[in-house]
């Protein structure tokens, strides 16, 4: 069940602020955050079971550098005829690098990330990309420096 705008209550935001960074790498994480806002690990996990079941998580996981650990990663767009976009967005999202694929309204209105062992590997894929979707104008932009750390919302 995902809704549009979810309302959330002061105790979920607390939650949701706490989880952004620093999760507590332990054997029961949740019991921890819990313990640090005055909840049950029961109530943790409920509540963010209920979160993630509205939308309002994407995922728990690790947020990996790619360059710590010897991989590249670019952005890319793309000018996809609106007819095309569903099957363009489907493709480019088999591929595992893919990290986020958005629309914009601009002339190149499909934007994508790509993580990849090399750029080799990533011009090889959009090669692919391109000639099974017959898209051409693919832009390929490798980030040269990367300023933004971290994201974080107050909630």
């Amino acid at each position: 069940m995902r809704a549009g705008k979810v309302r959330l209550e002061d105790v979920d935001r607390k939650l949701l602020n706490r989880m952004q960074s620093g999760f507590p790498v332990s054997a029961r994480p949740f019991l921890e955050i819990g313990n640090e806002l005055g909840l049950t690990e029961t109530e943790v996990l409920a509540r963010v079971s209920r979160l993630k079941e509205l939308g309002v998580i994407r995922r728990i996981g690790a947020n990996v550098n790619p360059r710590s650990i010897g991989f590249v990663s670019t952005l890319c767009a793309a000018h996809v005829p609106e007819e095309r976009v569903a099957k363009f967005v489907n493709t480019v999202n088999e591929y595992a690098g893919v990290t986020h694929n958005y629309s914009r309204e601009h002339y190149f209105n499909v934007w994508f990330t790509f993580i990849a062992e090399s750029f080799e590997d990533i011009e090889k894929n959009l090669e692919t990309i391109s000639r099974r979707t017959h898209i051409k104008d693919i832009l390929n932009m490798p980030a040269t420096k990367v300023f933004k750390i971290k994201a974080e919302f107050e909630l």
